[in-house]
């Protein structure tokens, strides 16, 4: 892609309905742009990002067994008066009639539709266990959507449900959602630590909710500090081996790591003070064990080897896919911009040109453009008639992990420079040896 011919529209002024860092930036960055309250224009560089999580989370999903599918936005009310939710869930629910009278919502979770998906095609316990997902839009109405996409009111969300016929079963498959959420959110270079946490209207006694790690968190947490040397890195996991699984989960869950709303100070201080750490915290997904809260109600029956019909056992499983862009930024920025982990950047490498119009120069960055394209790598080619250092500031500002920077000078010595966006760090190198290091770092996230 050449940055001619590619919509990004920057902003030089920060908009003054920012308050964060992610808002702020993603606006700058021409990521997004806001068509009324909590709802957002996903714009092309916003977009490759969304798309690029969306990827991580199915990869992961899929990894783990999980099945993807597609539900609806719209829903009918009626599967939500069979849950005892219709009128619970409170004004944060969109509530509508089509054209019939009919009463419709625009979904703020699945769990009554794929109840009903599930009862009407499952009747044994043969076919269990059963993981579906899907990532779709959501729509909740909040009283107050601040931070741009962090507390938006239309979000993009993966949401899964998982069916097994009875409890130690579906703690299994809790488990499982755990560790592929760990690996979900190392692959985008994040550490979210599950905590224990309240559930809230979707209901059940076991709960974990991922928390990144940022000032402008809105919940506060306390926390070992231990847990933040955890890491999955290349370990292959069995999803089917059940103790293998619950190891990692207790791995990840035994030392203390709590939000406020769950805190229990007696624990805490039984804590090593050193190891004692309070920060605040992005919630990034949840996962949710809640047994027969909805099968029961709605009849998701399934009979047994001994021919009972029994209940099955759910749970429910989010991850913020939109708010996830929010937070990678908020862990991941300076004062010029945002620095993108590798494994979600919307471009791999910017090529930047010194001399446009210069026939060598733009030669060796057409030569450069093709090699890392041969390689598999995404390059943004800026080929704008700007000055260099208007070109060194978009690329801080939409936060490449790295640049390679073109120019007659170096060419004559027969070398580009190579800088990484994380350390500022430049490194002048022959093109070919250019695109081979780029190819070795991005080894493991293409």
């Amino acid at each position: 892609m050449r940055l001619s011919r590619y919509f990004l529209p920057v902003l030089k002024e920060t908009p003054a309905e920012a308050q964060i860092a992610s808002h702020r930036l993603m606006l700058r960055a021409g990521m997004i742009k806001q068509q009324a309250a909590g709802i957002y224009s996903w714009l092309p560089l916003g977009f490759k990002v969304l798309r690029r999580l969306e990827n991580i989370v199915h990869e992961e999903q899929v990894r783990a067994g999980h099945i993807p599918m597609l539900m609806p936005t719209l829903q009918p009310a009626d599967l939500w008066r069979e849950s005892g939710r219709y009128d619970d869930y409170g004004e944060e629910m969109l509530r509508i009639k089509d054209r019939g009278g009919r009463d419709l919502l625009y979904g703020p979770t699945n769990e009554e539709m794929i109840t009903d998906i599930f009862r009407s095609h499952v009747g044994s316990y043969k076919d269990l266990p059963l993981t579906l997902y899907h990532i779709q839009w959501k729509f909740r109405d909040e009283i107050r959507p601040r931070f741009g996409v962090m507390r938006g009111r239309e979000f993009f969300m993966k949401d899964g449900y998982n069916f097994d016929l009875d409890y130690e079963n579906a703690m299994h498959a809790y488990n499982r959602h755990m560790v592929s959420y760990l690996r979900t959110y190392e692959r985008m270079g994040l550490q979210a630590i599950p905590m224990r946490a309240d559930s809230g209207p979707i209901g059940g006694d076991d709960t974990h909710e991922f928390l990144v790690l940022a000032e402008t968190g809105e919940s506060e947490v306390f926390y070992d500090s231990e847990i933040t040397g955890l890491k999955l890195g290349d370990r292959e996991i069995d999803y089917d081996n059940w103790d293998e699984v619950a190891g990692i989960c207790t791995e990840w869950t035994t030392p203390y790591a709590r939000t406020d709303e769950t805190h229990d100070e007696a624990l805490f201080d039984a804590i090593p003070e050193e190891r004692r750490k309070t920060s605040r915290g992005i919630e990034v997904g949840q996962i949710f064990y809640f047994g027969t809260k909805y099968s029961e109600p709605m009849g998701a029956v399934v009979t047994t080897d001994t021919g009972e019909r029994v209940p099955v056992h759910m749970g429910s499983h989010g991850i913020g896919v939109s708010r996830l862009v929010g937070a990678i930024i908020e862990a991941n920025h300076d004062e010029n911009g945002i620095i993108w982990p590798e494994g979600v950047t919307p471009f791999h490498a910017g090529i930047v040109n010194l001399r446009q119009g210069d026939a060598e120069t733009d030669a060796a960055c057409e030569r450069l453009y093709a090699a890392l394209e041969a390689e598999g790598l995404e390059p943004l080619y800026d080929d704008r008639e700007e000055r260099a250092g208007a070109k060194f500031a978009t690329m801080d500002l939409i936060g490449l992990p790295w640049r390679i920077t073109v120019g007659p000078r170096g060419l004559k010595n027969g070398v580009v420079e190579l800088t990484s966006r994380r350390t500022g760090e430049s490194e002048e190198l022959a093109p070919e040896l250019a695109v081979a290091r780029l190819r070795d770092i991005y080894a493991g996230h293409i």
